[in-house]
């Protein structure tokens, strides 16, 4: 089941959003810098970010344009991007039903990181979770998104950067503000909505690369 243009667009700024919004080290670096140095510590950060995610975009896009032509291979990615999507999912409902995330806690978190832009990209790179992600359920919204040429590339990078961009911007206002734009009850409540939508969304894969693995 292969993804629209505007399919690819959507699902990747809605689905960027369950990392982006999950508690981390890139969420701590956004609150440390935006107290030191305002909002604009939240565009600082993504922009690190985003270097290496569009580095690692077109390795996979154009590196991999053979690899991504084998039907079992696709397949295989597919699903166990699948899997690892429907299992980001369960643990996001999970810790929003156990109350184990906490927005304000950040606050108490302080890299010490002065380059912000530098820290987007190491924090990135060092993230057990970022590299899962973009070895699973990444590189399949590429396959998927490189299928529909340079311009579906294009617009899943863009719907995923510009979720980053709207959340640790937020955030960096909302913190260098002194105030917060949500509380933790209603950031639960986001995480759990965003829990069910991957697990929803990880079926897709799941049939999609079956369906790719046994021609169906």
């Amino acid at each position: 089941m292969q993804l629209s243009i505007w399919g690819i667009f959507i699902s990747s700024f809605l689905i960027g959003f369950s990392g982006a919004m999950m508690p981390g080290p890139m969420l701590g670096v956004t609150i440390e810098g935006s107290l030191r140095r305002g909002y604009i510590a939240g565009p600082l950060v993504v922009l690190g970010h985003g270097i290496l995610e569009f580095i690692l975009i077109i390795v996979m896009a154009f590196g991999l344009k053979d690899f991504f032509a084998n039907s079992t291979i696709a397949g295989f990615i597919g699903v166990f991007g699948g899997f690892f999507l429907a299992w980001m999912g369960y643990g996001m409902i999970k810790a929003s039903l156990k109350k184990t995330v906490s927005l304000t806690k950040q606050e108490e978190k302080n890299t010490g990181e002065r380059n912000l832009i530098l820290a987007g990209i190491i924090v990135s790179a060092t993230n057990p979770y970022f590299i899962l992600w973009w070895a699973s359920t990444g590189m399949e919204f590429v396959r998927q998104a490189y299928v529909l040429g340079i311009i579906g590339v294009l617009l899943f990078f863009i719907g995923h950067i510009l979720s980053d961009l709207t959340w640790f911007v937020a955030i960096a206002v909302a913190f260098s503000k002194g105030k917060k734009l949500m509380n933790d009850t209603v950031y639960r409540w986001v995480i759990l909505f965003l829990g069910a939508f991957l697990i929803l969304f990880s079926i897709k894969f799941i049939v999609g690369g079956w369906q790719m693995l046994f021609h169906i």
